[in-house]
This record gives C-alpha cells, sequence and structure tokens, in this order.
C-alpha cells in the first residue's frame, strides 16, 4: 500500500485562508512574498477566482508564467486574472508596490512554482528554463504590462481559439498599456483564413519561430506570404509535411514559390531553416538558399529525396558554411560523389556542434572520403550516424577518429552489417557479442582519451514494428523484441 505524504505547512495555511474568501481577499496584501505561490496554486485549483483577482494586484515579482498550470486554456481563470489586471492598469499613478511586468501564458517556467512553493506543477508539458519574454525584440513603450502567448494553430480548436481571442481581444482595447507579445508562432495554412484575424492583432515583429504545416494547399500558402513578409525579426523557419503541388497547376505552384523565396530575401535575421518532408522545395534549394541575407547557423532537411546536383551545390553553398547543427535524416546520400560533402566539413570544422546523418544510406567508401575532415570538427558534441550500412571495419575506423574529438558528448553508432541476416531481419546475438567486447578493447586502448559520455548502437528500423533496437553496449530491443532475438 502507497502511504500519501502528508501536506506541507504552507499548504496547510493556503487552505485554511482560502475556507474564508471574506478574510483571504484583504489579507494578501499583507501576505509575505515567499506564501504567494503556494496561496496562489490553492486558490487556482480550487476555482477561488476572486482569490486569484486580488492577488494578481498584490503579486510581489515581475513575472506571472501562469501558463505552466494550466493543462488546458481556461478562459474564466483568464477572465479573474484580467480583472485584477485591469484594476491596476486603471490606475493613473501606478502602486508602489506593483512589480508584475510579464503575464506568461505559454507553458513554461514549472520551475517557479516548484521552487517557492515545493510542488510539483501539473502541467506535463512545461520547460523547466525560464522564459519570461525578456527577450523579446519589441520592447514596447517603457512601463507597458506584457502578455507572452504562445499560438499553436494546427487544428481546429474551439477552445483555444476562444482563449486566444479573448487574450488578443482584451490586449488591443489596451493597447496604449498592454504590449501583447508571441515569440513562437505554429500553424497550419489549412486554416489560414481562421488565423488572419488573430495576425492582424498580433506584433508580428515579436515572432522568432515559425512552424508551418504546409500539407497541399498552396494557395493557403500564398495567403500567408503578406504576414510572414512583416515578421522582421524571425531566427528560426520550419516546414513541415508538404508532399506535393496537387490542387494547382505547375505554373502557379512556380509562381507561390517564388514569392516564397523573395520573402526569404527580406528576412534579414533568419538563421534556421527546417525542411521536413518538403519534396517541393527539393527543386528549388538552389533559389532559397541563394538569396538568404545571413549565413544559418542551422540547416535542416530530412526525409527528402534530392538530386545529386542540387545537393551538391548546396554542400558547397557559403550560405551554410558557418553551421552550427546540420540534419540530414533520410536524405539518401548512397550514390552522391561525397567529395562536396567532405568540403563543406572542412568549412564548418570550427563552428560544427551537431551533426545528424541518420538513415542516409552512406557507404563505407563514401565514409573513408569524409572521415579525415569529420575528425577535424573539434567542436562537434552530438553526432547521430545510426542506419547507414557500414562494415566493421569501417565502424572500427569511425570509433577511433570520434573518441578524438574533445567535446563530443553523445554518438551513435550504427549496428555494422557482419551482425544482420540476410534480409536485415534480426541481429545475430553472438555476433554482437563479440562486438560489444571488440568496442570495449577499442575504448581500453584509447583510455588516455576522453571518451563521449554516451555511446549507443542503433539497428536499422526493424522490418516487423519499424523501431530500432538500440545497445548502450547492453541489448535494448525494439518494440516487437524481434531483433534482438536470434532467428
Amino acid at each position: 500500500m502507497s502511504l500519501q505524504a502528508p501536506p506541507r505547512l504552507l499548504q496547510l495555511a493556503g487552505q485554511s485562508l482560502l475556507r474564508d474568501e471574506a478574510v483571504a481577499i484583504p489579507a494578501v496584501k499583507e501576505l509575505p512574498r515567499e506564501l504567494f505561490p503556494q496561496l496562489f496554486m490553492e486558490a487556482f485549483t480550487k476555482r477561488h477566482r476572486k482569490v486569484l483577482t486580488a492577488m494578481v494586484q498584490a503579486w510581489p515579482f515581475t513575472c506571472l508564467p501562469l501558463g505552466s498550470l494550466m493543462l488546458t486554456p481556461e478562459l474564466e481563470t483568464l477572465r479573474a486574472v484580467l480583472d485584477g489586471l485591469d484594476v491596476l492598469l486603471a490606475q493613473k499613478v501606478p502602486p508602489s508596490g506593483w512589480k508584475l511586468q510579464v503575464l506568461d501564458l505559454r507553458e513554461v517556467d514549472e520551475n517557479f512554482w516548484s521552487v517557492w512553493s515545493g510542488a510539483p506543477v501539473s502541467s506535463s508539458l512545461a520547460m523547466s528554463q525560464r522564459q519570461t519574454g525578456e527577450d523579446c525584440p519589441c520592447t514596447g513603450r517603457q512601463g507597458c504590462l506584457k502578455v507572452v502567448v504562445y499560438f499553436c494553430f494546427g487544428f481546429p480548436d474551439i477552445v483555444l481559439q476562444e482563449f486566444l481571442m479573448h487574450v488578443c481581444e482584451w490586449a488591443q482595447q489596451r493597447k496604449e498599456l498592454v504590449h501583447l507579445c508571441c515569440k513562437q508562432l505554429v500553424l497550419s495554412v489549412r486554416y489560414v483564413n481562421e488565423v488572419r484575424k488573430f495576425l492582424e492583432m498580433m506584433d508580428l515583429n515579436c515572432i522568432q519561430d515559425i512552424e508551418v504545416h504546409t500539407y497541399r494547399e498552396m494557395d493557403s500558402l500564398e495567403q500567408f506570404l503578406p504576414y510572414l513578409i512583416q515578421m522582421k525579426n524571425v531566427r528560426k523557419i520550419m516546414f513541415r509535411h508538404f508532399p506535393g503541388c496537387t490542387y494547382c497547376s505547375p505554373r502557379i505552384g512556380a509562381e507561390i514559390m517564388w514569392e516564397l523565396i523573395s520573402t526569404f530575401r527580406k528576412l534579414d535575421k533568419l538563421q534556421k531553416l527546417h525542411l521536413d518532408m518538403v519534396n517541393f522545395f527539393k527543386n528549388h534549394l538552389q533559389q532559397l538558399v541563394r538569396f538568404l541575407k545571413n549565413p544559418l547557423v542551422s540547416f535542416t532537411i530530412t526525409g527528402c529525396w534530392i538530386s545529386e546536383s542540387q545537393m551538391d551545390w548546396l554542400f558547397l553553398s557559403p550560405s551554410i558554411h558557418q553551421l552550427k547543427e546540420l540534419d540530414l535524416t533520410g536524405t539518401i546520400l548512397s550514390d552522391f560523389n561525397p567529395e562536396p560533402f567532405q568540403i563543406l566539413l572542412e568549412e564548418v570544422a570550427g563552428t560544427l556542434q551537431v551533426l545528424i546523418l541518420e538513415d542516409c544510406w552512406i557507404t563505407d567508401s563514401q565514409l573513408n572520403v569524409i572521415l579525415p575532415a569529420l575528425s577535424r570538427c573539434h567542436q562537434i558534441i552530438s553526432f547521430n550516424f545510426c542506419g547507414n550500412q557500414i562494415s566493421k571495419s569501417v565502424l572500427e575506423n569511425l570509433l577511433r577518429h570520434t573518441v578524438r574529438l574533445e567535446r563530443l558528448n553523445s554518438v551513435i553508432f550504427p549496428v555494422p552489417l557482419e551482425c544482420y541476416g540476410d534480409n536485415f531481419d534480426h541481429i545475430y546475438w553472438e555476433r554482437f557479442v563479440q562486438l560489444r567486447a571488440w568496442l570495449m578493447e577499442i575504448l581500453r586502448e584509447t583510455q588516455a582519451l576522453r571518451k563521449p559520455e554516451v555511446i549507443l548502437l542503433c539497428t536499422l528500423p526493424c522490418l516487423t514494428c519499424g523501431s530500432r533496437a538500440s545497445y548502450d553496449l547492453e541489448p535494448s530491443p525494439c518494440s516487437c523484441g524481434k531483433l534482438a532475438r536470434e532467428p
């Protein structure tokens, strides 16, 4: 039988005070700073909205990270908080004790509640790092209250739309006193008509991170471009799931693509470009990258089939010669000339920190060409090479080169070809045991060198369940267990 931890004294004190709202509301002005987070959590959990309104007016911290307390958007709780802010904003002279500068409605900053109250927060999605909007590129007027939101329109969610609309309209009506800040925008162009009203109320200069789910609606993408061109402070753009231009003619598709490329030319601060399964871009990579204002620090192109000439041009482009992160997952390189990629690695040797070449089907001969350049990437921290079909002898060569990289913290190797059955449908256990002993011997030979904290071996995806078996020099089977068994 499990024993439930007894309530903490702070929790008991809060529960006692909240039993009588008539006493609690005037008392919040006299509460010690240390009691506010716990009492606020108690009032939030028990839906004491009048107490929440009073507590917002006396909030003793610069930021109120309300979003990390909400598993789902709660309109009534939001109204209670905004009612408290209205009382403060209505005063011509701010109260002497008013410290609140940021209302954060994103699921971030869970540490604030746990540190001050000693209790875990309810949001499972909240990030632990503190993000209060302090690095907003649009600081607004001095003394303005900043309300930070996260816009995600991947599907029609009535509750979320009502919640965000209420925030936007409230901020719009008080725009002289309130700065509505959104740094991250996720949307599907399928619903661009539905989100247009939100975009028109937002300060688009605040947006730094955009994720666009384009699907097949090229015409809808065109409707989004007038808003994208206004987002002058965008640092990162991700396009996801673009199977091709199906609902418009090739001529119209090309015209829209050119409009998009022309828009990219005007994004002065773009540093990160991620293309995830966006096959329509594959024929326009050269134009897309050529017109970027600044060199990229992060470039991802995954799940795409790209011609050798396009990929060669990309590897030689100056726009990606200052990369810190490169992810080519699922981009098939088995038939490509490795020399342009070798040149790229030589160019980024002093900056590259993350390199992901998962499921690129790189061969022994190709790896042997690029390995000398890879071994000079002395800033690299994380390297993922699983899903490539290489032999045991080439794996040994790769291991000996990579363990010499002083900053390398995590490395994922492919299980070599000799350990598989004929159809790659199982792993020969005895062969892997021998491989493990052989790897350990290599590591002992290089014991004077700093070794990565994580050295993982991963199989090809299982033909039955689609997952991988992984081996941290000890086995961890795929989902169905087939790859960890003898045939």
